[in-house]
């Protein structure tokens, strides 16, 4: 039975499941060591579910009983719940490290969650004490609004920690997909293109980044993949695709866009950074 949701990194994925968890009745933990990331993240829930009332999804009552549910806490020892999702750097040992600190103050059968994108849940889980409680619990942005979860096993995660996490995505009405740990999980194995051939068109000069944009959008797509590499961050998304082209061997297909190196290269990563493929 889970109760108690703990987040760790209080990003913009981050508070977008906190907030998430919240509104579905969990008492939340979320935390970052960073105090200024954290009043953003409370600034961002606040606003977000601001919107829901003002959009009359929730009341103003509703609104104020959800914040409370969630806690802010810079304090690693506050961290203690029946679940741990990190949302950190997209760094192995990272992961491993904040794992184990957090085994050292939770009991064995505390869940660890990774909301890795692109990572290998079997290479984090390989250094993690208790490695079968760890599983892949892949949100996607915004976490609050995106109904998708990919629930992935890694190669020590037991079946119970499995159906345990799938059936807490469907309490937070979610709609969770089950999967094997391989590069890039489902999503972003088949949504890598979306990028890289986005892209290519604009290397080779075939098409502008608003056409390439209103076309897709046109075509029934919410986002076109620039605005959405700009949302995600470009710095994150040229993560996923190293790590994908990494781990199938350099595979030409899923060689990063020169593009994107440059853009991540001048710190321009999108709207967290007020510039990206577009200016905001």
């Amino acid at each position: 039975m889970i109760n108690t949701i703990c987040v760790i990194g209080a990003g913009t994925m981050g508070s977008g499941i906190a907030q998430t968890a919240a509104q579905h009745g969990f008492y939340t933990v979320l935390f970052d060591i960073n105090v200024k990331v954290l009043e953003n993240a409370k600034a961002a829930v606040e606003k977000s579910l601001q919107f829901l009332v003002d959009k009359e999804k929730i009341t103003a009552t509703e609104k104020q009983q959800v914040f409370e549910r969630i806690r802010f806490v810079t304090d690693l020892n506050d961290c203690l719940a029946d679940i741990i999702i990190e949302a950190i750097v997209e760094k192995v040992e990272a992961k491993v490290a904040i794992f184990n600190q957090l085994a050292e103050i939770n009991h064995a059968e505390v869940i660890f969650a990774t909301n890795t994108s692109s990572l290998s849940v079997s290479a984090i889980q390989s250094g993690v004490q208790q490695p079968q409680r760890v599983v892949g619990m892949h949100f996607f942005n915004p976490a609050q609004v995106m109904k998708l979860v990919e629930v992935v096993k890694g190669e020590q995660t037991t079946d119970a920690v499995a159906q345990t996490v799938y059936g807490l995505c469907l309490q937070m009405k979610k709609t969770p997909v089950m999967c094997k740990d391989a590069p890039g999980f489902i999503v972003n194995r088949v949504a890598r293109h979306y990028y890289l051939e986005a892209m290519k068109l604009v290397e080779q000069g075939i098409a502008t980044i608003e056409n390439v944009d209103a076309v897709l959008e046109a075509s029934g797509f919410k986002m076109g993949p620039f605005r959405l590499m700009d949302l995600i961050g470009n710095d994150v998304n040229l993560a996923v695709s190293q790590s994908l082209y990494d781990a199938c061997n350099k595979a030409e297909r899923f060689k990063p866009s020169a593009i994107q190196v440059d853009k991540v290269a001048k710190g321009e990563l999108g709207k967290k950074t007020k510039k990206g493929f577009y200016q905001y």
